[in-house]
């Protein structure tokens, strides 16, 4: 099943159901190098052969597990969370963090989700520009968009988040909802979709359209774009949990489970975003 994250798909197309998998074919072709051999899938056994390294890694824990993603995560947000606190605290002094963490944070995401060797350190890195610029916006929200002095936004849309990311992990651990290729089709328009309004929503916030909030902010309409960028984003968790679990299923090197990590990351960032958005245009709409 195939993610809308770009970060999570290079593994999927690796490997087919039903075989060895990408962790063996990676490992099978470094093996046969390191010992001068040739021999391909299927041929004699014999020195850099597939049956001596079907040997050489039984129980050798190259392949990734759950639990090798959970702690990635774990790391990541480790990094992410104190970062966040430096950025909330630097904002006021100066502002400008917020766009050199968030064009630093872009260009580190996309040279991550590109890079074909994963970069743990790479993706630390992105991990720490992502916190600090997380910080620095959640301060501007509270400070400006919610109209000034409405202290619970931030701790709201953490809420939120969190809310969010335990309702769709419970729908899709109890099979409640499926990761169909229907449901992929779907969320694959639905997301394009939205990016073209997104990018229209931003030349009109440039030129003043909804209080300088573009579309979202047009009255009942932005609100409702707020919604449904909220629920896109949700729901891309139930694809990345998809594509996690099938990578997992095809025998992932160890070393991507910081991808996926990565990946799990990078649409929590989106979601949060989303509903600090909501939020805030919520409750300046509501004073």
């Amino acid at each position: 099943m195939q993610s809308n994250n770009p970060v999570l798909t290079r593994y999927e197309k690796s490997g087919t159901a039903g075989g060895p998998g990408f962790a063996y074919d990676e490992g099978r072709q470094a093996y046969s190098q390191a010992t001068g051999a040739t021999t391909s899938l299927g041929g004699p056994a014999g020195p850099g052969s597939d049956a001596e390294f079907e040997v050489m890694t039984a129980g050798s824990g190259l392949r990734v597990t759950l639990a090798d993603v959970i702690v990635k995560s774990a790391i990541l947000f480790a990094i992410t969370v104190p970062f966040a606190v430096v950025g909330w605290n630097v904002w006021a002094s100066a502002p400008w963090i917020i766009f050199v963490a968030m064009f630093a944070g872009l260009g580190l995401g996309l040279v991550n989700a590109f890079k074909k060797k994963v970069s743990p350190p790479l993706i630390m890195l992105y991990a720490l520009t992502q916190g600090i610029f997380l910080g620095a916006i959640s301060n501007w929200y509270n400070a400006y968009a919610a109209g000034g002095g409405y202290n619970g936004l931030v701790l709201q849309a953490v809420l939120g988040t969190m809310t969010a990311f335990g309702v769709m992990l419970l729908l899709y651990g109890t099979g409640l909802v499926k990761v169909t290729g229907k449901f992929v089709k779907v969320m694959m328009v639905a997301l394009i979709s939205y990016a073209v309004i997104a990018l229209a929503s931003l030349v009109g916030a440039i030129f003043g359209v909804g209080g300088g909030w573009g579309f979202y902010g047009v009255g009942g309409l932005g609100l409702l774009l707020c919604a449904v960028g909220v629920l896109l984003a949700s729901f891309s968790l139930m694809l990345d949990f998809e594509a996690i679990k099938q990578g997992i299923a095809m025998g992932a090197p160890e070393r991507e489970s910081w991808r996926m990590a990565f990946g799990l990351l990078v649409t929590l960032i989106w979601l949060y975003l989303e509903i600090l958005r909501f939020l805030a245009i919520f409750s300046g709409g509501r004073d």
